[in-house]
């Protein structure tokens, strides 16, 4: 499929490390606050992904920086006690390092809590570049927070992957001219990414080793 892949880049939520209870409990809080009992776990579910500003303005574009503080607040002193790893992702990502795959982070988290997660799962160590939130004017799907990747990693698109949980990274990837890979384990269903024809899913992040071992597969 195409050249030969030296990059990989990573959403970080959802895909690296399982944020996904956080996210819910922070904007559920959050929510609860402003509207009582209004926003269920489903109702939740598409805020996961996009930046939280964009979220908010579609609920009240009056309290947006408001909600944003709370939400902010909430997920940093729930962080290290709700986030949990993703089973094979710390021993794929050390092999794709120690493999010498150039690997980045481009997530729309702001990046103070990127490195929170880095951190507490160990994965700090693997990533050359992180472009985060506050890196961009404009976050996945556009294409800049994936070309700014390639570019401080010195590759090119035709040579990269992007990976990730969210329609968002699949687009991005694809904008941005990269392959790209959907994570079975989405909290949205797997069925929900592959509307967006990533050009593979992952059931365990240890695919990518065979997928990059055996590019035609």
């Amino acid at each position: 499929m195409g050249n030969k892949i030296t990059t990989l880049l990573f959403d970080l939520d959802g895909t690296l490390i399982n944020t996904n209870d956080l996210i819910i409990a922070s904007f559920t809080a959050t929510l609860n606050h402003y509207y009582p009992d209004k926003y269920t776990r489903e109702d939740i579910l598409p805020f996961i992904g996009p930046p939280l500003s964009d979220t908010f303005y579609s609920i009240d574009q009056e309290r947006v920086e408001e909600m944003i503080a709370r939400y902010r607040e909430h997920n940093i002193q729930n962080h290290d006690a709700m986030v949990t790893e993703y089973e094979g992702v710390y021993e794929t990502i050390r092999a794709l390092c120690e493999e010498g795959y150039k690997l980045g982070i481009v997530t729309t988290k702001k990046r103070d809590v990127v490195l929170k997660g880095l951190h507490l799962s160990k994965l700090d160590d693997f990533f050359e570049v992180i472009v985060s939130l506050d890196d961009v004017v404009r976050a996945k799907p556009d294409p800049e927070p994936v070309l700014k990747a390639l570019h401080l990693l010195n590759s090119s698109p035709s040579e990269a992957m992007m990976i990730g949980d969210n329609h968002h990274d699949v687009l991005a990837g694809k904008n941005a001219g990269t392959q790209t890979a959907g994570v079975a384990w989405t909290v949205k269903g797997r069925e929900y990414l592959e509307e967006f024809k990533p050009d593979y899913i992952l059931e365990h992040m240890g695919d990518l080793l065979r997928i990059l071992g055996d590019p035609g597969k």
